[in-house]
């Protein structure tokens, strides 16, 4: 029985919810069963089914209502549904729906951006290539790892999972995770979703090692049949191009059964969305807040 009130992310509802993600392509990686699932704990994430939608709210570190999952494009009675009453807040709307609301609802709706949570979107086959005099320097670093180092890289399954738990451990304890609050909440969605590799659909990654040693992996999952998202990638300090290593070498190994991939937001950090522009996005998935207000 599905829940028609809040009640905790589950595995029970997970086949009914990744139909609803399926049926709507304008969805960003937030919504992929392992991000719901990994950061549940974290927000405190509660979902519920409505029809031919699924609602998420979050109850940390505010409450809020994410945007719902499903054909929202054949929803007529928006203002009937709880979620929309005045006073609503609603974040991380993808920006398709956003407009349909700003043309359905009008002014009961006030929308901004927030450019902190737009998704980077890069062409599958560029990352697997690093093409061109754009790349130049994303290429030496990976040739200089390449020349460098007596690495192998493996697909990662299911036999893999305590090794990566290890590595991000490791990496846990080389960047002083108990200083940071973001750090800790992101170490245990990586636990979190490793745990259930078996469970959810579509789980992807890479590892690669030197001298037998993990020094850096990746975790992935598919958002749609163009679209692959990765949730995580961690690599060992001091190793040179190890970054650009896992990430090309992943791209090569899954990405090229995809059009984009996915590297998800820069949360308005500096350092983080200079690294992401430096890959040269072919384009962004936008998402904006939502306020609905009394008329």
């Amino acid at each position: 029985m599905l829940p028609t009130i809040y009640s905790p992310i589950s595995f029970e509802g997970m086949d009914h919810y990744l139909e609803l993600l399926h049926s709507n392509k304008s969805q960003a990686s937030d919504y992929s069963f392992a991000n719901i699932w990994g950061w549940a704990p974290h927000y405190h994430l509660e979902w519920r089914f409505d029809g031919t939608l699924c609602w998420i709210r979050q109850m940390r570190p505010e409450p809020a209502y994410w945007a719902p999952v499903g054909p929202w494009h054949e929803v007529e009675d928006w203002q009937e549904r709880p979620e929309m009453a005045p006073g609503t807040r609603l974040i991380r709307a993808p920006y398709a729906l956003c407009e349909a609301w700003s043309v359905e609802l009008g002014d009961a709706v006030i929308v901004e951006e927030t450019r902190g949570q737009w998704d980077y979107l890069y062409l599958a086959s560029e990352l697997a290539t690093l093409p061109g005099n754009r790349f130049h320097k994303k290429k030496n670093l990976l040739k200089q790892f390449q020349k460098q180092y007596s690495y192998e890289y493996q697909t990662l399954t299911g036999n893999c999972v305590e090794t990566v738990l290890n590595m991000q451990t490791e990496w846990c304890r080389w960047r002083d995770c108990e200083s940071s609050e973001a750090l800790l909440a992101e170490n245990d969605a990586v636990a979190r979703v490793l745990a259930h590799w078996n469970d959810i659909p579509g789980l992807c990654g890479g590892i690669i090692r030197i001298d037998g040693v993990p020094v850096a992996y990746t975790l992935g999952e598919p958002l749609n049949q163009d679209t692959l998202i990765i949730h995580f990638e961690k690599a060992a300090g001091g190793i040179k191009g190890a970054y650009q290593a896992i990430n090309y070498l992943f791209c090569n190994d899954m990405g090229t059964k995809f059009t984009y991939i996915n590297r998800e937001q820069d949360l308005d950090d500096e350092g983080l969305r200079q690294a992401k522009l430096s890959y040269h996005p072919a384009d962004f998935s936008k998402k904006c807040s939502v306020t609905v207000r009394s008329m």
